[in-house]
């Protein structure tokens, strides 16, 4: 695997494949690699013949700069994680390569950035947009690999790419799960053992929302009944937990199909989400 860290070098590497009929998959990541992460790694691998992994803490998507400062940064281990895999290139730009001086352009996706994580997050998908956008065509990649937890930013990204006409499908693969049923994520490392014993409790809510809506039973009661089962296993605050379509994200207050049940909570000074589908 090579680690590149300039433009120039990740297009010399890529002109050279395109130039021998090779196809490129990307997993952009920020790193604190884990799982879920090489799930992604290993689809990539599958579907195409050269594979980058991007490494990119990208400060755009950020609204609170103490997340910012607390976010794991762990490029050697994540690079020791890598080499089981025959990754071609790890790329870990310097932040000029993102963002050089006099860089005055966004991106952004309307409407689907509307509620949910954008509501309590005021520009976080803008920077999600940007960054993704310029990761796609640094990298000429033909396809992208996002995890499915992130369900409304995986489908921003989709959706930029269509609008932009952008030669590259986004692939969203199922997200990985302890044994337990927690989501894996890089910030979960921030929590305490008992927070982490307790985690567990927000997938068990949505699991059983979903078994109930599925029955008929009304989305609202079972709403607040999931708010309530959420708090009680130990989380100190539920931003949102709403029903949406997959494809819009439109709110619904009826099953329709497909659909997602969507959360966000605070457990132990972290922020999770998660997200289900009927």
């Amino acid at each position: 695997m090579k680690i590149i860290r300039t433009r120039a070098d990740l297009r010399a590497a890529t002109a050279a494949w395109r130039q021998a009929g090779e196809s490129i998959g990307v997993v952009p990541t920020m790193g604190a690699l884990h799982e879920g992460h090489l799930s992604l790694v290993t689809a990539a691998k599958s579907t195409a013949d050269r594979v980058i992994v991007t490494l990119f803490v990208n400060p755009r998507q950020f609204n609170n700069a103490a997340d910012l400062a607390a976010y794991p940064r762990t490029e050697t281990s994540d690079a020791e994680k890598l080499g089981p895999f025959a990754v071609d290139v790890l790329y870990i730009p310097d932040p000029d390569q993102m963002y050089p001086k006099g860089f005055a352009t966004t991106v952004s996706v309307g409407g689907l950035d509307q509620g949910l994580c954008g509501a309590h997050r005021p520009g976080h998908f803008d920077g999600v947009a940007t960054v993704v956008t310029k990761l796609f065509i640094q990298t000429d990649a033909d396809a992208a690999f996002f995890g499915e937890k992130d369900f409304q930013q995986l489908q921003i990204v989709r959706t930029l790419a269509r609008d932009l006409d952008l030669h590259i499908r986004v692939i969203g693969c199922p997200t990985v799960r302890e044994a337990d049923g927690f989501a894996l994520s890089s910030r979960n490392v921030r929590l305490g053992s008992k927070a982490r014993a307790d985690a567990p409790g927000l997938y068990r809510a949505l699991q059983a929302a979903a078994a109930r809506i599925n029955a008929g039973d009304p989305v609202a009661d079972v709403i607040g009944a999931a708010r309530a089962a959420i708090l009680a296993a130990g989380y100190t605050e539920v931003e949102y937990l709403e029903l949406r379509s997959e494809d819009g994200l439109e709110p619904l207050t009826a099953p329709r199909t497909p659909a997602r049940l969507l959360v966000a909570a605070w457990i132990d000074g972290v922020r999770l989400i998660d997200n289900i589908r009927l």
